[in-house]
């Protein structure tokens, strides 16, 4: 039998399925032992180190973790490890207070952020600890991106966006710019930043070129651009019969929008099989 490989955290990941098959490697296992015993707000940290928006996750995870879980081996159904998440969000306390101290001193590095969705966030939780002076770009007049503008309302409520994106704007060294496009990468570095991170462009929605495409234009939506336009409210209706191309998280949010916006007869078209 081979020595455990103590030096080597992938290998402790690894034994938790469900830990390993998270992109963030969030120790599930511990937030789960830590919610049963009702202690809701160690919970939220445990996830917020390790995922920076466990309130948002909660409820829009794609929680590739519940696949992996041991549970759905002799059971039908796995371990509700997103929705847990949500449990530890929605019922924690005032953590306020236990969120990393500002730096000390600086570094005397400037890191400027392009966009200021969840990438750049992230990048600015992580570097503002550290001494760096961080400034976020946004085109739009609320930081948030992707989190704010494309899920629907009914699915993530503004005020669990506001407050995680917060914790990270509170950390010191932050400066936002909101409402400021950036259109020149060269303009940005003669402004004598020592790095730029790109964070942007993740609303981006994908066309198909079929033939009617253009002569039906006026009724033919990007599916993410179309929930960006009902986020802003710049659409408030819809037609009565309605046709969702796709089946991931964005046709099933336009298919639940639409029902919201007047749409009567909404059918979601598929390409693969039912099973997939």
């Amino acid at each position: 039998m081979q020595r455990t490989r103590e030096a080597d955290p992938d290998y402790f990941h690894k034994v938790v399925d469900c830990q390993w098959a998270c992109p963030a490697h969030t120790p599930v296992p511990e937030y789960i032992r830590l919610i049963a015993e009702g202690r809701y707000s160690d919970a939220y940290m445990i996830n917020w180190t390790s995922n920076v928006f466990p309130g948002v996750l909660g409820r829009t995870c794609d929680r590739p973790c519940e696949p992996a879980c041991r549970r759905g081996r002799v059971e039908d159904e796995p371990v509700a490890i997103c929705r847990l998440k949500r449990v530890a969000a929605d019922n924690k306390g005032d953590v306020l207070a236990r969120m990393p101290e500002p730096a000390g001193e600086r570094n005397g590095k400037r890191v400027a952020l392009v966009g200021a969705g969840p990438a750049s966030l992230t990048v600015a939780r992580d570097l503002a600890t550290l001494g760096y002076e961080l400034v976020l770009y946004d085109a739009e007049a609320k930081a948030g991106g992707f989190i704010r503008s494309q899920i629907p309302r009914f699915r993530l409520p503004e005020e669990v966006i506001d407050e995680e994106v917060g914790f990270v704007t509170r950390l010191g060294g932050v400066e936002l710019r909101l409402g400021q496009r950036v259109d020149s990468l060269k303009g940005l570095l003669d402004e004598g930043y020592d790095a730029v991170f790109v964070g942007s462009g993740a609303p981006r929605g994908r066309d198909l070129d079929l033939p009617g495409r253009q002569e039906a234009a006026a009724n033919i939506h990007i599916g993410i651009d179309w929930l960006a336009s009902v986020s802003f409210g710049h659409i408030e209706k819809i037609g009565r019969r309605v046709i969702v191309l796709g089946g991931g998280n964005t046709a099933m949010d336009c298919c639940r929008t639409s029902r919201r916006l007047g749409g009567e007869d909404v059918k979601v078209i598929v390409r693969s099989g039912f099973d997939e």
